[in-house]
């Protein structure tokens, strides 16, 4: 079922908006709890992935999934790298994580119910790997904190969305809490307790102001430590700061205020190439509820005092680059800007492809950079099982001027993929491209594994 077909897309092409939405910033699945990691050059995004088949009213995430960027207007679907099915001790669901370095690994700390006899309840766990790509294990076996730890709440699912900040001098801390906010130290290893639980009280107005509800997320900037978070319910984002990191906190105000229609939000906030990025989940594509959230960054500038400015949640998102995409190498087909109708599927023999591909659907890639010297020629990877279909190539809008028609064939099954290639219209400089999928109905019209151009 093509469950993100957007139903008012005629009104949207009329008043021109489609062309400058950006957020948010996935558009072929559903995705929450955003955790960005800076690793080299690359921005690194891990998230929940909330499954379309879930049951009403409630959550299905079995996976977190990997994207990434190195110019914050094209994400790159890496897949789920995790699935819950991996980690024995826990029932199934994916709640809210994230991913740091430490001494040359990559620390990944999870949410997620425990079904280990005598530590129900939501626990939370630690993986590490070489690469922040994974494969990630599992180095204890079973949970690091366990409800029966932490004794100040008396629900179930206090010990949710872990967040970690590794201090100057090497001390890691580890955050998290729902209905309360919990801290302890970690020792060096950073996949054990180096002393004993703390807890804040959520309801302190000079720590919480209106209060803390759950997501912390805790960095250090210009000698000042932030911790954002959720409050209420419905959610809205906080933050307070503190002088040392172990407190005390100071409430210092709204970050993001209630809107759209979900019921929950999960701030994750990170430099990149010199630019502050607040990242957050709101129910902005089509069909979108709480139960089926999508993640979507705003750009922000600190206040000169250090504070945050009041961020409102927009469609348009990132509107100017912080680098170009090479279009002489190839190209995943989910290295996408913005997209519609079409949907991410895991293959397992090529990665993540595209799928779910209609008449008129596409998929639009910003700041590619074809130089002085120019593409003449065009190139894609794709598979059909029925009928095939054209991608047509145009540039800065989706009804931009047309450069080039590549017919995909009919193959005989989706996995039989083929390389097709075009001669296209001259094409230099910085450019946007759109790849408009055009075919017959109803079935599907291909899949789109990867796409190259040449001089």
């Amino acid at each position: 079922m093509k469950v993100l077909r957007w139903n008012i897309i005629v009104v949207l092409l009329c008043l021109g908006l489609i062309s400058q939405a950006q957020n948010p910033i996935v558009q072929t699945m559903y995705t929450a709890d955003p955790a960005p990691l800076v690793h080299k050059d690359t921005l690194f995004l891990y998230v929940g992935r909330d499954e379309a088949e879930a049951p009403k009213n409630h959550y299905l995430m079995r996976e977190y999934r990997l994207f990434t960027t190195t110019d914050m207007v094209n994400w790159t679907d890496r897949g789920a790298v995790l699935r819950t099915s991996q980690i024995s001790w826990s029932v199934g669901d994916a709640s809210a994580a994230q991913v740091i370095e430490c001494n040359g690994k990559f620390y990944w700390y999870i949410s997620t119910m425990n079904n280990t006899p005598g530590k129900g309840g939501v626990s939370i766990g630690v993986l590490v790997a070489d690469s922040p790509a994974g494969p990630f294990k599992d180095p204890l076996g079973k949970a690091l904190v366990t409800n029966d730890m932490t004794t100040q709440a008396k629900h179930a699912w206090d010990d949710l969305d872990p967040t970690v900040y590794i201090d100057d001098d090497g001390q890691a801390y580890l955050f998290w809490g729902n209905g309360i906010c919990y801290w302890a130290k970690l020792n060096p290893d950073v996949i054990s307790l180096a002393s004993p639980i703390q807890a804040i009280n959520a309801k302190d107005k000079d720590v919480f102001g209106p209060g803390f509800t759950e997501a912390p997320w805790v960095y250090k900037r210009n000698d000042v430590y932030y911790m954002h978070y959720a409050s209420g319910f419905p959610e809205s984002l906080h933050y307070s700061t503190a002088k040392n990191i172990q407190g005390p906190w100071s409430y210092q105000g709204e970050a993001m205020p209630l809107e759209k229609g979900s019921n929950t939000n999960h701030p994750g906030v990170i430099d990149y190439k010199g630019k502050s990025y607040f990242f957050y989940h709101n129910d902005a594509l089509p069909n979108g509820h709480s139960y089926a959230r999508s993640v979507a960054v705003e750009e922000f500038q600190y206040l000169p005092d250090g504070k945050m400015p009041l961020l409102k949640m927009t469609d348009k998102g990132i509107t100017k680059a912080v680098g170009v995409l090479n279009p002489y190498t190839v190209v995943q087909a989910e290295t996408i800007a913005f997209a519609e109708g079409v949907t991410a599927y895991d293959d397992k023999d090529r990665g993540v492809v595209i799928g779910e591909i209609h008449q008129n659907d596409y998929i639009k890639v910003r700041a590619v950079d074809f130089g002085e010297k120019g593409a003449t020629k065009f190139k894609a990877t794709a598979s059909s099982r029925y009928h095939g279909g054209t991608i047509e190539i145009r540039l800065n809008k989706i009804d931009g001027e047309l450069i080039g028609n590549l017919q995909i064939p009919y193959t005989g099954e989706w996995s039989n993929y083929v390389t097709k290639s075009v001669e296209v219209k001259k094409i230099t400089g910085v450019q946007d491209v759109y790849f408009v999928f055009k075919g017959g109905s109803p079935h599907e019209l291909f899949r789109f594994d990867s796409w190259e151009f040449q001089h």
